[in-house]
């Protein structure tokens, strides 16, 4: 007897070249997916239709520019297993080139895109590296829009593990909530849905005894709320979520992502991060990050092939 449809769940792991493919799906692997690495988009339907004859209940495909000129076939191939009722989740992995081009310097590995090197000089090998990852950039530019990206320019893998691990245990028909805090001197995460900037709020850091704190701490959260401003600006990010997240829902969106910074991330955005997942996480599912409380590397970006 056939499983039915609606009890198989794809994840569909898309991304640049170096931006961490293949640590997402280990750690889908981990949590018990059945992965396939660079199964090419042709083959997508048939693989899909074999796991179901074999009764699986959580697949897991990862997919790169190595399968190019099929790729386009890709988007509509989803539309059709989510007209099965099958639970179709795409993740797309990205990071800056700069980012890349520092990962693949330091792994001395070749990008897939790119032509032999043997003869090319240190210069050349960087500008044809350059080519590739923005030829790769553009490939992927339709598998992006209809996908949650996940910004892995300063995480670690451990860290790209948990995250993927927390999207996917959540993962259902209803929209999944984002926060995230963050700070501007290390850049504005690219996975971001909206972005709002309270620097101008009044900053713990300036108090001797709250400084080495974070916003996750009962001395800098009862700060923070004697502060009227810092009140009205989590009253007024609510109130603009609260309207658009509806209209998200109706456009059959899987995940928003709210991205709040401050000048460190350490106190006002962590802050606000926390008392809007509060806010929120009453109607809708809700997830939380705080990026620059986690251990960073000391490059700007980590090798996580």
């Amino acid at each position: 007897m056939q499983v039915e449809a609606a009890t198989l769940q794809v994840v569909l792991i898309t991304g640049m070249s170096g931006s961490g493919k293949s640590v997402a799906l280990h750690a889908l692997e981990d949590t018990g997916f059945f992965c396939v690495d660079n199964l090419p988009p042709e083959l997508l339907l048939p693989f899909v239709t074999l796991e179901r004859q074999h009764k699986a209940s959580r697949v897991a495909i990862a997919m790169d520019a190595r399968n190019a000129s099929a790729l386009p076939l890709l988007p509509s191939q989803l539309t059709l297993l989510k007209e099965q009722g099958i639970a179709v989740k795409s993740l797309f992995l990205d990071a800056t080139t700069e980012t890349l081009v520092r990962r693949y310097s330091e792994t001395r590995r070749r990008h897939p895109l790119s032509q032999s090197e043997s003869d090319q000089s240190i210069v050349e090998q960087r500008h044809a590296l350059v080519e590739a990852i923005e030829l790769e950039r553009e490939l992927l530019t339709t598998l992006r829009e209809q996908a949650h990206i996940i910004d892995t320019n300063i995480i670690r893998p451990s860290q790209l593990q948990a995250y993927v691990k927390s999207l996917i245990s959540v993962a259902g028909k209803q929209l999944t909530l984002v926060f995230e805090s963050f700070a501007f001197k290390r850049g504005v995460p690219s996975d971001a849905d909206y972005v709002f900037d309270v620097r101008m709020l009044p900053n713990p850091h300036y108090e001797p005894e709250l400084r080495h704190l974070t916003g996750q701490d009962a001395a800098v959260a009862s700060f923070l709320r004697q502060q009227a401003d810092v009140m009205q600006m989590i009253d007024h990010i609510h109130k603009f979520l609260q309207h658009w997240l509806e209209v998200l829902a109706r456009d059959h969106r899987s995940y928003v992502t709210v991205a709040i910074g401050c000048t460190g991330g350490q106190h006002r955005s962590v802050y606000l991060v926390e008392q809007l997942t509060q806010l929120f996480s009453q109607e809708w599912i809700t997830l939380k990050r705080h990026r620059e409380l986690q251990d960073q590397p000391t490059s700007a970006g980590p090798a996580i092939f």
